[in-house]
């Protein structure tokens, strides 16, 4: 049985806290969500992913070990109906025009992990004092650095850098990404929003997982430290110790 400690903050400069945070630890599941910044009701948008999501799952749990492919159908299937519940709230009410969110979740069956993502939340994998990013950001300062037009550092300052290019409510047909890796004994899963890494290097992530034993500690570190770093964005994390 994993140990987790799911934690979120509103940050040093924001009046309201847009991410969300779902923890069901009995069902191996955690998720994070960041309403897009800029749209109306982001607020809202991430709440209603999570509290849709603990919906269907406590209803239907995946228990899908052994057909992955059935896993990753179940999956999809949540998050489009989570888009399209998003999508149809925004356009029944012009208060929520345009919400949308982004997700990151994170399903532990027996000695392997999935991760699925939609926008730029993360997960990253702490191993053997190495910190590895899981997923791939959808902005698109990230595909301007795929197709070799800037450069990591150029990115940094790119006035689009918070422009992100997939989100949930805010796509008719939901482009999720999957991954897929065996887990050991000693490993250290971190779920995050931007407000965690915009304000911490992966280095100063890692000097974390390396200096503290348990998940609440981890989470206690993290968002103070994002804080303290300038705090400009709500912070959430979820660590997750195998």
């Amino acid at each position: 049985m994993e140990h987790s400690t799911c934690a979120t903050d509103s940050g040093s400069m924001r009046e309201r806290n847009e991410d969300a945070l779902l923890c069901m630890p009995e069902q191996h599941i955690y998720m994070v969500a960041d309403g897009v910044g800029g749209h109306n009701a982001g607020d809202k948008a991430s709440d209603m992913a999570v509290q849709t999501l603990r919906q269907r799952i406590l209803e239907t749990p995946p228990n899908l070990c052994d057909d992955e492919d059935r896993l990753m159908d179940y999956f999809l299937e949540l998050l489009n109906e989570v888009n399209d519940r998003i999508a149809k709230s925004g356009e029944e009410r012009a208060d929520q025009a345009g919400m949308a969110t982004t997700a990151v979740i994170l399903y532990l069956c027996r000695e392997r992990a999935y991760v699925i993502n939609v926008g730029d939340s993360r997960a990253y994998l702490y191993r053997d004092r190495q910190l590895r990013q899981i997923t791939e950001d959808h902005t698109f300062v990230n595909e301007l650095i795929k197709n070799g037009a800037i450069t990591k550092e150029e990115a940094e300052l790119h006035p689009k850098r918070n422009m992100i290019t997939r989100a949930l409510g805010g796509e008719k047909k939901l482009q999720p990404d999957f991954y897929r890796f065996d887990v050991f004994s000693g490993d250290r899963l971190l779920l995050c929003t931007d407000g965690l890494y915009n304000e911490l290097t992966e280095e100063e992530i890692r000097d974390v997982f390396e200096t503290t034993s348990s998940t609440e500690a981890m989470s206690e570190q993290l968002v103070r430290r994002a804080n303290e770093n300038g705090g400009s964005d709500n912070i959430t994390v979820v660590c997750v110790a195998v």
